[in-house]
């Protein structure tokens, strides 16, 4: 039994023991039976018991789940200030009708697979979770960067927190009806409830004049630029019917690509990373943004590790799992020279089609940005289970490629791996989080630790633009 069955069972006794007068002493005593049994050599604790004392002591114990195509990936961790600790991973295959193009399509098969993951990882933590971030991709989640500018009645008063929060309020709702819009022209249905995931400010400017912080300046003009996330309700719905099945506590729901930036520019608010990232995961290829330590927008097109192995199933007339093993398994003498051949081309083709899409991600982001904007990254990192198919990074870097030739880097891209190691502020203490596979649901365990800010109520605003919009 592991540590989630042993938390439900408590639970369930819990409730059906509650009616019963405490000073049943046959029965209390059963219930502690229960949970310090000896199993295989070692003792059992009351997890439900742990969980609430680690509350109480101060522990903060978080999940990150990483819903993927092709895995589910779970982390435990507990957070120490701007430090997180990894004290559990597991990961689970995902069968091939539990998502579609990066979404949830089978709840209950989705369900069973996170179920399998985070119990494994508790286990691992020798501690239950009941908080957790989830994460959500797919060409339906959108990523508005929108600037509003606006006049002030007295530009001598200073500029108070309420006044930064009432403009990043318009912002987002006006960023929410563009996210609308857009779903609504390219879906073909109309009235697309969206709802915003995660927000995070661009640039700021107070009489034109660029600043980190404006609480506390004075001027008539004051302009945000606020990059906001936003995902159908549909997705949203599931992720949480999700939660709710596997009894969790939902913290948050954090768009994939902005997740991967959590993950590379940490809690330092004087970042200067400048990067394009790229997530290939199993259905989405996700792209995101950053420019001096700030997200300035995220793209994401359905073209993703399972399109390389379709491509294989299909040229060959062989099947998907076959295909699959054939694609991880291109350099073995297991298959003739034809087989290698043909699979290698049917992966290049795919590859084309992925630097195409990886362009037009690139060009529309820029044609957003507007006239203003200047040179791109010139550094581009992969992360994701789809970017350890060595063709792609290749393909990205290859002196034969004309896929940036129309693009404005300054000079040719540099492209690299993000390493799990180079996660700002994050510990893995289990020694298992080896690789770029982990690096989203690092990212999700980030987003965490923005969620759980607890500071004065005077200062919460002030303290929230620096260390969680500020990102």
């Amino acid at each position: 039994m592991n540590v989630r069955q042993r938390i439900k069972l408590k639970d369930s006794l819990d409730k059906k023991l509650g009616g019963l007068k405490a000073s049943s002493s046959k029965l209390q005593n059963f219930k502690r039976s229960l949970f310090t049994k000896k199993e295989q050599g070692g003792e059992f604790e009351d997890e439900k018991q742990q969980k609430d004392s680690t509350a109480q002591g101060g522990r903060q114990i978080i999940a990150g789940l990483d819903i993927g195509t092709e895995y589910v990936k779970a982390l435990v961790a507990e957070v120490e200030g701007d430090n997180i600790n990894v004290i559990g991973v597991s990961k689970k295959h995902q069968s091939l009708t539990d998502m579609y193009a990066g979404a949830i399509a089978d709840i209950s098969g989705v369900v069973d697979n996170c179920e399998a993951a985070l119990a494994e990882a508790e286990n691992m933590a020798g501690v239950g979770v009941s908080k957790s971030v989830l994460g959500i991709a797919g060409e339906l989640v959108r990523g508005i960067t929108y600037t509003i500018t606006y006049k002030r009645t007295n530009s001598e008063s200073q500029i108070t927190a309420e006044e930064m929060q009432f403009v990043i309020e318009k912002a987002q709702a006006q960023s929410k009806t563009k996210a609308s819009k857009q779903l609504s022209e390219e879906t073909g249905e109309d009235d697309i409830d969206v709802k915003l995931i995660n927000s995070a400010i661009v640039a700021m400017y107070v009489d034109g004049y660029k600043i980190s912080n404006p609480i506390g300046f004075q001027g008539s003009k004051l302009s945000i630029r606020l990059y906001s996330a936003f995902a159908p309700m549909v997705h949203i719905g599931a992720l949480q019917q999700v939660a709710h099945q596997l009894e969790l506590d939902l913290m948050a729901i954090a768009a994939e690509p902005f997740a991967v930036s959590r993950t590379v520019i940490g809690t330092d608010p004087s970042s200067s990373i400048s990067a394009i990232l790229i997530d290939v995961g199993g259905g989405t290829c996700d792209l995101a943004f950053v420019e001096d330590g700030g997200v300035q927008g995220t793209r994401s097109f359905g073209i993703g590790g399972r399109s390389f192995t379709k491509a294989i199933a299909e040229d060959l007339g062989i099947s998907f799992e076959q295909a699959e093993k054939l694609k991880v398994n291109l350099g073995s003498s297991e298959y003739s020279v034809a087989e290698r051949s043909a699979a290698t081309k049917s992966l290049q083709r795919t590859t084309e089609v992925l630097l195409a899409g990886v362009e037009l991600c690139i060009s529309e982001f820029i044609e957003e940005q507007g006239d203003k904007y200047g040179a791109l990254p010139s550094v581009i990192m992969l992360c994701g289970g789809g970017s350890s198919l060595e063709m792609l990074p290749k393909a990205l870097n290859s002196a034969d490629s004309d896929w940036a030739k129309d693009l404005p880097f300054t000079h040719k891209p540099r492209i690299g791996l993000i390493r799990a190691d180079a996660a700002k502020g994050i510990k893995d203490l289990t020694e298992r989080v080896s690789d770029h596979t982990f690096i989203t649901a690092l990212g999700l365990l980030r987003v965490g630790q923005d969620t759980m800010i607890s500071i004065e109520p005077e200062s919460k605003l002030k303290e929230s633009f620096k260390k969680v919009l500020r990102t």
